[in-house]
């Protein structure tokens, strides 16, 4: 005998999943909007020109404290006035802030889409990058912290996903 659990009540199913086409839009839509960091490190670490540029939007201080290798600094208040000066409109931008719990990125990421940008969110943001281990520049020069096992592989470099 099969028993049957109610979904009434419970919280995961209480709102029925999206139907598959709506499910393909909107996962569609965020890869469009969004790049992992372990993806942005690959292709930055690859060297070459990866096709894009990284953008920091946090302040002056956060610049100073660490920040990607090759990123250009634009902290958010300033896009609009100075991201002609700084940025190709040709050229995709992946924008970074301090990680998920700041909204700084996606703040400079519409500034920039409202300047005529093609631009990603990087989801993580500087925390992200140090927490998987990737290098790091500050005034004193490029570091590395060990991954943390929570948020990437303790072997290897991919995380398979």
């Amino acid at each position: 005998m099969t028993s049957q659990r109610s979904t009434a009540g419970h919280p995961v199913l209480a709102v029925p999943p999206a139907s598959p086409a709506a499910a393909v839009a909107y996962f569609g839509a965020s890869l469009a909007f969004h790049a992992d960091v372990s993806d942005v490190a690959a292709a930055l670490l690859a060297g070459g020109d990866p096709g894009f540029v990284v953008l920091d939007s946090r302040s002056a201080a956060a610049w100073d404290q660490g920040r990607i290798p090759g990123a250009v600094h634009l902290p958010t208040a300033l896009v609009a006035e100075r991201a002609a000066a700084l940025l190709d409109p040709a050229t995709p931008v992946v924008v970074y802030c301090w990680g998920p719990g700041c909204n700084g990125a996606t703040r400079a990421a519409l500034a920039l889409a409202e300047l005529g940008h093609q631009v990603k969110e990087m989801l993580g943001g500087f925390e992200y990058w140090v927490r998987e281990g990737f290098p790091f520049e500050t005034r004193e020069g490029e570091r590395r912290r060990t991954a943390d096992p929570l948020t990437a592989p303790a072997e290897g470099e991919d995380c398979g996903c």
